[in-house]
């Protein structure tokens, strides 16, 4: 974070007389303004507006009159409107009125004027940050993907009743508006249906004159489901068209139905997975429609609100049903995705970085490498975060830069520059001045604007020099990008010199946080057309050079939405979804989207409350040393093409949108409630969590699996919780067929015999062939002593397949005891289990292979006895002792699970007579079926297990029994 900055100088001799003179309760409120933004007393009129003429937005008003109300003993008022008091003397009236104090006396009484307080620090200018590659794996890499949501037969109702509904519908030109309108009025509703295309002036007429005739209950928004065509073959005007008939006619109407609270559908036609497939997006321009939708959501939570995904087709009227249908169910998702008979959501994936070479430099096969012959374009070079971006890249492959920004080339020898750069403080009085002497009042604001174009003008200037000092060229393009003919002339001169560019970064844009009534239309296309049409103007300009990389900044408001951001988050989840069907229309460019978070220390994050109100929301600031070398590290480390979160903590970002997720509980479990399954949510952002709390005075499996006296859970339950929270999400006619790719890496330890929660969270993917693969994670929580945030500890990780159709049925002979035969006694001598889990009744060797036959009967392993199983824990158990017992004897060591290839069950045991053979494969690891003995069935087979060694050495003694049992290792085993 930058230094502090000084405190602001007294007021010259010749500065007038602050306002508040002669009235102390104006001179105190005054004082605390003062101290908060860093401005003297002089320059706070006390008639100038605290937002717009002052700089205090609405959480520093709020902190304003926190401070003031403690100063004068008032007690909080929580039906006081901020808007009510919009200046100094408001509030300075509104503590007369609460404290019974009489109004000042005239100016000219001869009061002192009260004394110019220190100054807080202000924002400084972007500090020479520097990008630290190790800091980049302090942050997650977190990369959205699609995963199963539940049917919406086990989903909870959104409380929209369409019948004597009114119900505007803008229809789309492929007619599912026109069966929509009907299938609502069927209902009972009354569709009151807006024309392709429509001007927007026309639209609102028609939407004035509704509400006029009664209350609106909703909106289906159906215009990006048609197909704009190839982007490429637009002009400006069809893409400014194609982008107004989408999302600028939604924005309108959405304000103009701000009072009516309406539900809103929107529908596009991105390919049914919102683009995050390996295919990439159709139909890009729904993009900006849902990243709309999602920011209207915040700004409506109590309002049903949907983005709709669909792939190409001509149907219609399945269309509008399925559109109705995710308007009645469902109220725990705002992405929904519908292919064929699934519903899918949008979920966030951790995909760590490659790790760094030991070298520190970034590694990894397929990534882009910069070298001092790359080509580089940067938009928006003029912003402080890009800025030190730049200067990054050109510090590790010093290249030609050019550099786009609408800030004028910044003059070296500038006075103001210099100023900015080592007194700021005095800049302000010099600003002050000048504004003065041009008959303008110096507000705060007025500075503030000043020196945010000298900060532009330092980071452009700062870039410059940054490449230059690396050895690079840089050559700087002051542009307005939505110019489409002035971007086409900086791309001539750029061809002129090289035939193709290594890697673009698009960094342009402009962020105004305004709720939507407040937000003007003016104020909407300013913000939206700087990043998009920024981009349609490059983009196009390039269409036929080679481009190696893309970077296109998007944010996480595009990821998730935000309130107060409904143009900014469209602007960006279209760059998304442009880079995203970069996979289809331009595979030979790397394209990226990065959803960066607010940043610390650094950029525009750093100014006013927005520290704070990241902080109250949860919201971890972006460390500026990680963010500044993310995309080095992400253009070096894989091929990865797609979009990226760069986020820490997101807090209230990414808070569930319903109890449970949407999802009726009681129906999506129904009488699949195995042990391992507690309270469940289908998470929006993170897919199915299962948070079930285990007891060991409680439960026999950890009552009666202990090392060294404490309860650990055993890694088959683990396998066991990912296969029940898997199968709740098992499409009809599909089942558990394997658990696979398991890793155990911590065990889950209950101290103190205390209760422990653990969440099991699953993501459901497409496998292919009518597969499907459940990604499961099981972690827990603990607070330590002297922290404040729970340690959060990731226990398990396995991969449930669901298939369709009966496992193929297998045989294995049963192996009948010859030479020595272990009995339970020397097995449990060497391991920790309880009665529960002492599975094995004895044990010998057969040809290599070590064999155990289950102990029968045993005692109940769970409360309540009768709790359906999904696999078959204990024979797990027998496979994973059984393994033990033959490395015990081989190496001399007692080993625990590590990792597990497979595991199927088969068949469901018949009777008496089971028993486990072990043998050591020649990859490593064990290979174990689990066999009838009566008729050969192979009940359950566990593949590619392997082991690590409990570093605790056992006795001799306890050892000799399996030494003399099994012998020495296999020849080629390991």
């Amino acid at each position: 974070a930058p230094a502090a900055g000084p405190a602001a100088p007294a007021a010259p001799a010749a500065a007038a007389a602050s306002p508040a003179t002669g009235d102390p309760i104006l001179a105190k409120v005054t004082e605390i303004v003062a101290g908060m933004t860093g401005y003297p007393p002089e320059l706070l009129d006390p008639d100038l507006d605290l937002e717009a003429d002052l700089g205090v937005d609405t959480v520093k008003q709020a902190e304003v009159f926190a401070a003031v109300r403690q100063e004068y003993g008032v007690e909080r008022d929580a039906t006081l409107q901020l808007r009510d008091f919009p200046t100094l003397n408001h509030v300075a009236g509104w503590i007369r009125e609460k404290t019974g104090q009489p109004a000042p006396a005239p100016a000219d009484s001869g009061a002192a004027a009260t004394a110019s307080p220190t100054a807080a620090p202000v924002a400084a200018t972007a500090p020479a940050v520097r990008g630290d590659l190790r800091a980049v794996d302090t942050m997650p890499r977190r990369v959205p993907v699609v995963a199963l949501r539940p049917s919406l037969d086990v989903c909870a109702p959104t409380g929209v009743v369409l019948k004597d509904a009114r119900v505007i519908v803008m229809a789309d030109e492929g007619g599912v508006g026109d069966a929509l309108a009907k299938r609502l009025a069927k209902s009972g509703a009354t569709p009151l249906v807006l024309p392709p295309g429509v001007p927007t002036t026309e639209l609102l007429d028609a939407v004035d004159g509704w509400l006029a005739d009664g209350p609106v209950t909703g909106v289906y928004w159906l215009a990006a489901l048609d197909d704009e065509g190839d982007l490429d073959a637009m002009d400006l005007p069809a893409w400014t068209e194609a982008l107004r008939r989408r999302v600028k006619a939604l924005y309108a109407t959405m304000r103009r139905l701000w009072d009516s609270d309406a539900f809103l559908v929107s529908a596009t036609r991105l390919g049914g997975r919102h683009g995050y497939d390996e295919a990439g997006a159709s139909c890009p321009m729904g993009g900006a429609v849902t990243g709309f939708t999602k920011s209207y959501k915040k700004e409506r939570p109590g309002a049903l609100v949907k983005a709709v995904d669909l792939p190409a087709s001509r149907k219609t009227a399945a269309v509008a049903d399925l559109l109705i249908e995710e308007t009645l169910a469902d109220p725990g998702t705002v992405e929904v995705g519908r292919e064929g008979d699934r519903r899918w959501g949008v979920v966030l994936e951790e995909r760590p970085f490659t790790p760094l070479a030991d070298d520190g430099s970034p590694a990894g096969e397929g990534g882009t490498q910069l070298t001092a012959d790359s080509v580089v374009v940067v938009t928006g070079a003029a912003g402080s975060i890009v800025s030190a971006i730049t200067a990054d890249l050109a510090g590790s492959a010093a290249g030609t830069f050019h550099l786009l920004d609408l800030t004028p080339e910044p003059d070296p020898a500038d006075p103001d520059l210099a100023a900015f750069a080592t007194d700021r403080e005095g800049l302000k009085a010099t600003l002050a001045a000048r504004l003065r002497d041009r008959g303008e009042r110096p507000t705060p604001v007025a500075i503030e604007k000043e020196l945010a174009r000298l900060e532009r003008l330092a980071s452009a200037r700062a870039a410059i020099t940054a490449v230059e000092a690396a050895g690079g060229r840089a050559v700087y393009h002051s542009v307005d990008l939505t110019d489409e003919a002035a971007v086409s002339m900086v791309v001539d001169r750029i061809r002129e010199t090289t035939g193709r560019v290594d890697l673009v970064l698009h960094a342009a844009g402009l962020e105004v946080s305004r709720n939507l009534p407040e937000k003007s239309p003016g104020e909407f296309d300013l913000v939206f057309d700087v990043k998009t049409t920024g981009w349609f103007a490059l983009w196009h300009a390039l269409r036929e050079v080679e481009v190696g990389a893309v970077v296109a900044f998007s944010s996480v408001a595009g990821r998730f939405g935000n309130a107060g951001q409904t143009d900014y988050a469209a602007a960006n989840d279209l760059l998304c979804k442009v880079v995203s069907s970069m996979r289809r229309t331009r595979p030979g460019t790397r394209a990226l989207a990065l959803d960066w978070t607010a940043w610390g220390g650094i950029g525009m994050a750093t100014r006013g409350s927005i520290p704070t109100i990241m902080e109250m929301a949860g919201v971890q600031l972006l460390p500026p040393e990680a963010g500044v070398a993310w995309i080095r590290r992400e253009l070096a480390s894989s091929r990865f093409a797609g979009e990226v979160v760069v986020a820490g903590r997101l807090g209230l970002m990414a808070t569930e949108y319903a109890e449970h997720g949407g999802v009726d509980v009681d129906r999506l479990v129904g009488d699949l409630a195995g042990p391992m399954v507690g309270d469940v949510t289908a998470s929006a952002h993170l897919g199915l969590v299962v948070t079930t709390t285990l007891d060991p005075q409680h439960q026999p499996f950890l009552d009666h699996h202990r090392i060294d006296g404490t309860p650990v859970l055993p890694g088959v339950m683990g396998m066991e919780a990912f296969a029940e929270a898997a199968r709740l999400l098992a499409p009809a006619g599909h089942r558990v067929v394997a658990v696979e790719d398991v890793a155990f890496l911590a065990p889950v330890k209950f101290y103190r015999d205390e209760p422990r929660s653990l969440t099991v969270t699953v993501r459901v993917e497409d496998a292919g062939g009518g597969d499907l693969l459940a990604r499961c994670a099981l972690t827990a929580e603990r607070t330590l002593p002297g922290q404040d945030v729970p340690q959060v500890t990731t226990h398990f990780t396995g991969v449930v397949r669901l298939g369709t159709g009966e496992p193929e049925p297998e045989t294995h002979p049963a192996a009948d005891p010859h030479g020595r035969v272990l009995d339970p006694a020397e097995v449990y001598a060497l391991y920790f289990h309880g009665p529960a889990y002492r599975v094995v009744g004895s044990a010998f060797a057969d040809d290599g292979a070590g064999v155990a036959r289950m102990r029968d009967p045993l005692p109940d392993d769970r409360e309540p006895a009768d709790a359906p199983l999904t696999g078959l824990p204990r024979h797990a158990e027998l496979c994973f002792q059984t393994a033990g017992l033959v490395e015990a004897g081989r190496h001399r060591r007692l080993a625990l699970p590590a990792t597990v290839g497979s595991y199927r069950v088969l068949a469901a045991p018949s009777g008496e007579g089971v028993q486990a053979v072990a043998r050591p494969s020649a990859h490593g690891g064990y290979d174990c079926v689990v066999v009838q003995e009566d008729d050969g069935r192979v009940l359950a087979r566990i593949d590619g297990y392997r082991t690590v060694p409990l570093p605790t050495p056992v006795p001799d003694e306890v050892l000799e029994p399996f030494a003399a049992t099994f012998g020495a290792p296999v020849p080629g085993a390991r």
